[in-house]
Formats: structure tokens, C-alpha cells, sequence
């Protein structure tokens, strides 16, 4: 779990403060997960990440791939993860493990691609090559991408040209907290989802908002938005 009180301050703390009322459900659960993470490490300003929160997700009959192709941040995932059930960590680049995992033998599955952006055009052009690959393998799977919104222009064409590219049912949510036209910083994030799960859209239009309200932003500042095709 990721610690710091300043970086809490503003994010995790604003939003459990605004859900003494009645947050949106898939809120109240991260909060639960927050919650549990907090007690596990003993850290009050822990935080978890995806990881974390994937592993306590899963259901007993499930199970997860974790890929890290840094050996210190596998270090910190192996940690991190040491006390999960049914999850393995590799040290290998994801891209390059993923079609040997599909198709999963449940056939069924989601696969979640979280790249660190430190080339962006790179990882742009891999993460196309890796989807149109895996859904040769497994077109039934669920995939999500998520992506930092620097510059709206460059965000927009890259979304317009995979999802033509891909040609599948897809969602787009994203949530922005400074405007999305400046090329300073991270502004926001995106999740591109393909073969999105049923009703998904209507909990993300209930929570996007919301998240919005309790962060502070307003909408001259930041925004909102769910769409798709």
C-alpha cells in the first residue's frame, strides 16, 4: 500500500469526509477496501493500489497474473502481495507474457494494462499491438486500459484511432481534475474498456460526478465523461 499524509490530505481523506453521507456504491466498497488496507499494514495514510485491490476481489474460484517488468517495483508487488491467495507476480514485461495467458482456462476473464507512460508513444503503440493480439486469442475477454489525460488533443486521436482500429464494443470514462488542454502535469485519467460489463456505464455516471463534488473541483476546473460505442 502506497503512505503519505500530504498526498491523502488531498484525495483519500477529501473522499471518505464527503462519504459520511451516502456515497455511491462503488465508493463505499473502495472504502471498505481502504479501510482493510489500512488495518493490514497498520499505516493510517495507506492507500492501496490496483494490485491490492484486485487481490481482494477475487472470488474463490478466481485467480490473478501480476506483471512487472522492473525488478524493484516486483520487488514491492511480491511484498505488497505476499498474503494473497490464487495471485502470482512474474518479473517479466507484460506485453510480451500476455498472449501465453490466453486463452484463459475458465474462459473467462478480465485483463487490466496499466502502463507507467515514461515513453508515451511507445506504450501507445504497444498497447494496441498487445489488444488487437489478445482479442485474436480471446474475443470474448474483458480488457481495460488505463491512460493519463495530458492534452486533450493527443489523448482524443489516440482513443479515436484504437478504438476504430480494434472495431469491438468499448467504454470511456474519464475524470479530470485541472483542465484537459494544458500539457502540464497529469490533469486527469481515462480507462478504456473493451467489451464492457453490463450497467457499468450507469455506475460510472453515478460515481464520476460525485467524485468530482467531494474532491472540490469545480466544473470550470475539471469534468466528467462516459462514453461509448
Amino acid at each position: 500500500a502506497r503512505q503519505g499524509a500530504h498526498e491523502s490530505a488531498d484525495g483519500i481523506e477529501k473522499l471518505r469526509t464527503a462519504a459520511a453521507g451516502s456515497p455511491p456504491a462503488l465508493v463505499a466498497h473502495y472504502l471498505e477496501c481502504v479501510a482493510a488496507a489500512r488495518r493490514m499494514s497498520g499505516i493510517r495514510h495507506a492507500y492501496p493500489g490496483s494490485p491490492w485491490l484486485a487481490a481482494q476481489l477475487l472470488r474463490p474460484q478466481d485467480r490473478a497474473v501480476c506483471c512487472e517488468s522492473r525488478t524493484e517495483a516486483f520487488v514491492a508487488l511480491r511484498r505488497a502481495l505476499r498474503d494473497a491467495a490464487r495471485v502470482s507476480c512474474e518479473n517479466l514485461d507484460g506485453y510480451e507474457r500476455l498472449p501465453a495467458l490466453l486463452p484463459p482456462v475458465e474462459r473467462r476473464g478480465l485483463v487490466l494494462i496499466d502502463p507507467p507512460y515514461e515513453d508515451g508513444r511507445d506504450d501507445r503503440r504497444r498497447i494496441g499491438q498487445a489488444l488487437e493480439a489478445a482479442l485474436r486469442r480471446f474475443a470474448t475477454g474483458v480488457y481495460a486500459v488505463w491512460y493519463p489525460i495530458k492534452h486533450d488533443a493527443d489523448t482524443n486521436r489516440w482513443l479515436d484511432a484504437l478504438r476504430a482500429r480494434l472495431a469491438q464494443p468499448w467504454l470511456s470514462c474519464e475524470l479530470w481534475l485541472h483542465p484537459r488542454d494544458t500539457r502540464v502535469g497529469l490533469n486527469g485519467s481515462g480507462m478504456l474498456v473493451i467489451h464492457p460489463p453490463y450497467q457499468v456505464d450507469a455506475q460510472l455516471r453515478e460515481t464520476l460526478p460525485w467524485l468530482l463534488q467531494a474532491l472540490g473541483v469545480t466544473t470550470a476546473q475539471g469534468g466528467w465523461s462516459v462514453e461509448s460505442g
